[in-house]
């Protein structure tokens, strides 16, 4: 890869993970496409990205421990609720048309947007609530299927863990986006990743420190401006991402 190539997958990595870390999601829609422009293959692209998505939960980890208000059980019970459907979809995906599955997200992505849209006081300030044993154990099984998500396919995930946390435990967007980045950009990623590679996918090394110093970057500077926001430009710019990523998804760009 020439200087100019590799200038832009940096720029483009940073961007995606910028917004992703903001956001509480959403890094593939950028990345993903920029890796098979650049001519990586699907399957490649997609295991190299999924490599390099973790170095974006590790930079908005650094940010959100230092703040000293990461909810630190629920953050555990995240990671733990969708560890497993994360190791069943990085598996599942191999046999899955992958056109048909991203279609099917695209759609699922844009009704979040619009109900977030529509919900302007979604989020805004946090109300507790199904924080009992039920509530945990229902809960549980909600974030293992979206765990199968992040397993599976390229971006939108954290996006549906993002709005869970919000619509069923009354967490706000800035304490949910906190969450998300932990427990999926990290500790999710990371696990499918590492199934991927397990079940033989190929990784294209040569670019790997470029997209990790970018998403590394990114996922920093986003929670930077994530803990300094309001809960409403976050709000914002979460439904932005999902209309930007549904239409991706549907389009098959």
């Amino acid at each position: 890869m020439d200087a100019l190539n590799s200038l832009g997958l940096f720029i483009g990595s940073l961007l995606a993970n910028t917004l992703a870390s903001l956001s509480g999601g959403g890094a593939g829609l950028i990345q993903f496409p920029l890796l098979i422009f650049l001519g990586l293959p699907f399957s490649v692209a997609l295991a190299t990205h999924k490599i390099a998505s973790v170095a974006l939960g590790l930079g908005a980890a650094v940010k959100h421990i230092r703040t000293g208000k990461l909810n630190w059980p629920m953050t555990i019970y995240v990671i733990a609720a969708g560890t497993l459907g994360v190791v069943l979809g990085a598996n599942a995906i191999l046999y899955v048309p992958s056109r048909i599955a991203e279609a099917a997200l695209g759609l699922l992505i844009l009704g979040l947007g619009l109900y977030s849209l529509y919900q302007p006081n979604l989020g805004q300030a946090e109300t507790p609530r199904r924080r009992d044993t039920t509530g945990l154990l229902l809960g549980s099984l909600g974030l293992a299927a979206i765990g199968i998500v992040n397993g599976s396919l390229t971006a939108g995930s954290g996006l549906f863990v993002t709005l869970f946390l919000i619509r069923w435990f009354g967490y706000d967007y800035k304490q949910a986006v906190a969450l998300t980045m932990i427990s999926v950009g990290l500790f999710w990623n990371g696990t499918g990743a590492i199934a991927m590679y397990a079940a033989g996918a190929e990784i294209y090394l040569p670019w790997l420190p470029i997209l990790i110093a970018g998403s590394l970057l990114g996922g920093y500077l986003g929670a930077h401006l994530s803990v300094r926001q309001s809960n409403k430009r976050i709000k914002r710019c979460f439904e932005v991402l999902t209309f930007l990523i549904g239409a991706k998804l549907l389009s098959g760009l």
